[in-house]
């Protein structure tokens, strides 16, 4: 056998020292929010060619949370990313983690936001959710509320999780698909 130790160093998974990287010798939780905070960087390398090619500015902040990756885009006059009821918003997303996936071959739960929408929108939904339920409670009966998104869906799940004598389930179809708080 010819080479030099360090060459020929194996350790116990069989991988050579010249076959480890960096991301092998980290921990699971470490490699998954490296894997996220990857995510976010493609997404914006995304956005920011999107940008580019509308014309339009805005920064890019990314961050991990909940775990997920998290990509806001901030600025002035980003309405139109946006669209009514944040239907292009939900549509840039869509197309957001679809380029994710095509670089990383895994699919992406990937968050969007454009000018502080979801931030705001989440406030809405909890003033919502916190009246149907209101309602609920004083009239004994579950309260069906309009249709929504999966991200509007799961912001009125968590609010109404944190509500005593009431409980939420999805029910219907995209693009009718609703949520429904029951008593109990």
């Amino acid at each position: 056998m010819t080479g030099s130790a360090p060459d020929l160093a194996v350790d116990a998974a069989g991988v050579t020292d010249e076959q480890a990287s960096p991301e092998s010798e980290l921990k699971p939780q470490e490699r998954r929010i490296a894997d996220l905070e990857q995510e976010g960087e493609i997404a914006a390398d995304y956005i920011e060619g999107l940008l580019d090619i509308i014309d339009m500015d805005g920064d890019l902040d990314l961050d991990v949370e909940s775990g997920r990756a998290v990509v806001a885009v901030v600025g002035d006059g980003l309405d139109r990313l946006i669209g009514t009821g944040g239907e292009a918003l939900e549509a840039l997303q869509e197309l957001t983690r679809l380029a994710v996936l095509q670089r990383t071959g895994t699919r992406s739960r990937l968050m969007l936001d454009v000018g502080g929408h979801r931030a705001r929108r989440r406030i809405e939904l909890g003033k919502i959710a916190t009246a149907a339920a209101d309602r609920a409670l004083e009239q004994g009966k579950p309260e069906t509320l309009a249709p929504m998104t999966p991200f509007e869906r799961k912001v009125v799940h968590d609010a109404i999780a944190e509500i005593d004598g009431v409980h939420s389930e999805s029910e219907g179809e995209e693009p009718s698909r609703r949520v429904v708080i029951l008593l109990g």
